[in-house]
């Protein structure tokens, strides 16, 4: 597919996409998701062709003006689009397939302990909603959504929901999934930590005790 022909079908997702879309006009001038993912386009051109320097000096200027950070190699299919966009991250070895939508404040990134591929793979049709962060070398399915705020560090089945911190499938093929509804089961980082310290101190407590109970008997004997 031709430049122009690829540029005109990019701006036809948008119309697609976003009800708020009224004028070809608008969307070329206006749209920042529309403007990065072009300037990726360019950037992965040079990235391709061992040209880092000129790959990342475009990727940082498209970040500057669009607020939305694309590493160069990322690979992305076709009718990609980000809605508003802004803060959205993806990482250099992600994989995005056709017909992707992604929202502002979306982290598509590693966990830090991987070499090589440690970055996700969001297979067709998938939408990742705002303020999502799907972290290391994992699956998104085709189909998938995962909701506003999650977490995602494992892999998510084809034509899944997942929400949550972390992540976890809500339903699948169209079905709850009712097991992971409890949202009562969320992990609570404050009250596991208050939990660790009155295990800490009831330890504490039996050993004062044991002390005590010695220096009396010690008492004793004297």
């Amino acid at each position: 597919m031709g430049i122009f022909k690829r540029m005109k079908e990019d701006m036809d997702t948008v119309f697609e996409q976003d009800p708020a879309a009224r004028s070809y006009t608008e969307v070329l001038l206006t749209y920042s998701g529309l403007h990065a993912i072009w300037a990726h386009r360019l950037s992965h051109f040079f990235f391709k062709r061992r040209l880092f320097f000129i790959a990342r000096a475009i990727s940082q200027v498209s970040r500057f003006f669009t607020g939305i950070e694309i590493h160069p190699g990322a690979i992305i299919g076709r009718k990609f689009f980000i809605d508003h966009g802004m803060g959205v991250v993806v990482g250099e070895t992600c994989e995005i397939g056709d017909n992707v939508t992604i929202f502002q404040g979306v982290t598509l990134g590693g966990t830090g302990k991987e070499k090589g591929k440690r970055h996700p793979t969001i297979k067709d049709n998938a939408m990742i909603t705002t303020g999502a962060k799907v972290l290391g070398n994992i699956t998104i399915g085709s189909s998938s959504k995962v909701g506003a705020g999650s977490i995602v560090l494992k892999d998510v089945p084809d034509y899944s929901t997942v929400v949550g911190v972390p992540g976890r499938v809500v339903i699948q093929n169209g079905e709850k999934v009712k097991k992971n509804l409890d949202h009562q089961k969320l992990p609570d980082p404050v009250a596991d930590r208050c939990d660790r310290l009155q295990e800490e101190i009831d330890v504490l407590r039996e050993e004062i005790a044991k002390l005590k109970e010695v220096k009396q008997n010690d008492n004793h004997h004297l």
